[in-house]
């Protein structure tokens, strides 16, 4: 192997390396920001026919988070398996905000996830 393919292996395995730290930091970044939009709203969420408040819906989420840590590695994952559904009916979660219409809270936070991208770039 001559250097320049030395030195080039070498140079992707530390920008690899370096940027690892970064998404990571990225990603929780990004979650926080989703579990403080949904402790701040005023909207109501719906979880088995069960109306919760922003508040108990972050516990739940927080749970939920603690317990497929394993299985996120992006903000949406996060979306995926703590804030769209119930893993034992398979219902899927609801928000309604004043004057909108219900909606499911997957698509609520990934839509607040891309505002929240847009304002950073």
């Amino acid at each position: 192997m001559n250097i320049c393919k030395k030195t080039y292996l070498i140079l992707c395995f530390f920008i690899c390396i370096i940027s690892v730290p970064v998404f990571a930091s990225d990603m929780q970044s990004e979650i926080n920001h989703l579990l403080a939009y949904l402790q701040n709203s005023e909207c109501q969420f719906e979880r088995n026919g069960k109306i919760h408040s922003g508040k108990d819906t972050v516990a739940h989420a927080q749970r939920k988070y603690n317990y497929f840590k394993d299985k996120i590695d992006s903000a949406e994952k996060f979306i995926e398996y703590s804030a769209t559904k119930s893993t034992i009916s398979g219902k899927y979660y609801m928000v309604q905000c004043k004057d909108k219409p219900k909606v499911k809270t997957h698509d609520w936070l990934l839509q607040e996830l891309k505002n929240y991208r847009n304002k950073g770039s």
